[in-house]
């Protein structure tokens, strides 16, 4: 009971704010969730350690202290601009192209060109949530591969935001056949498989030097489909975005099944992890990513 009241009330005060930030100007909610973003580092002091952690544990003695904590503080800011840039959907619905530029467009088009759809594997990196909104805007068939969220009415409202910007969300939790009869039709699927989810089917990839458990999902769909992997990234730029598309990745399955999940697995996440390295400020480094563990080291 305690908890259905929290959520409620936090439910009420989210569309309280949603409501307030629609009647600001753009310009001044991007101000408002820097300077939440700041103090939100300072009260969520034990998410910021635990980011500052994983940070040391990523890059060890080749950053800073400072470096470190002002990569953290970065964080907790764009997630904060990010959250107040979705409260403000409405106001931006038309004109996501004033805000967006794209590098490597004529890469997602290329990949489309084979008929066989693509599987758009991103990070949370920058403001994910505006890559598949972007796409959709261009007219690209839009669908994106998500998590439920365990409290109806948040996941209701996550819900209409992404379908109002034309993008249509497949639950985890749905059949594969979903997925693969969108690819047959030659559309966007969207995966954000950067975190450790024991959950679902993964294997140990080295990332950041280390084994990590990362999802096989999109190297097993693509086997079965056809469809390329295409490494797809937004980045922020003050109040603007750059989407990079990077090269499609074409599975080869002479290599055998097991071989060919391994090796694209790590291939797609050398890619992520190369970009979480350029702009190590816009990933969630208070996830743990790196909870799961092989059983050889467990035992």
């Amino acid at each position: 009971m305690k908890y259905r009241f929290r959520r409620r009330l936090l439910y009420i005060m989210l569309l309280a704010i949603d409501s307030l930030f629609l009647l600001i100007p753009y310009a001044s909610v991007i101000y408002i969730g820097r300077a939440i973003g700041k103090l939100s580092s300072i009260v969520l002091a034990r998410y910021r350690k635990l980011a500052k952690s994983h940070l040391r544990l990523a890059f060890g003695n080749s950053k800073s202290e400072k470096e470190i904590s002002d990569i953290a503080e970065s964080v907790f800011v764009n997630l904060s601009i990010g959250f107040a840039e979705i409260l403000s959907l409405p106001k931006i619905k038309n004109r996501l192209s004033d805000i967006i530029d794209v590098v490597g467009m004529e890469k997602m088009d290329k990949a489309l060109g084979g008929g066989k759809g693509v599987i758009a594997v991103s990070a949370h990196l920058g403001n994910w949530e505006l890559i598949p909104m972007y796409f959709a805007s261009r007219g690209y068939p839009s669908n994106m591969i998500a998590r439920p969220i365990y409290y109806e009415k948040y996941d209701e409202w996550v819900s209409f935001l992404r379908n109002s910007m034309g993008v249509n969300v497949i639950y985890r939790t749905e059949s594969p056949r979903k997925i693969l009869n969108l690819l047959k039709n030659n559309e966007l699927v969207g995966v954000t498989p950067d975190q450790d989810v024991d959950s679902i089917d993964g294997i140990f990839v080295n990332f950041f030097g280390m084994d990590t458990y990362t999802p096989s999902a999109p190297v097993k769909i693509a086997i079965v489909s056809g469809a390329p992997i295409v490494p797809v990234f937004i980045i922020r730029n003050g109040r603007k975005h750059t989407i990079y598309v990077e090269e499609p990745i074409y599975i080869d399955t002479t290599l055998g099944k097991d071989a060919a999940i391994l090796g694209y697995t790590q291939k797609w996440s050398n890619v992520v992890e190369s970009y979480i390295r350029k702009y190590p400020q816009q990933w969630v480094w208070m996830h743990r990513r790196w909870k799961t563990r092989p059983k050889n080291e467990i035992s």
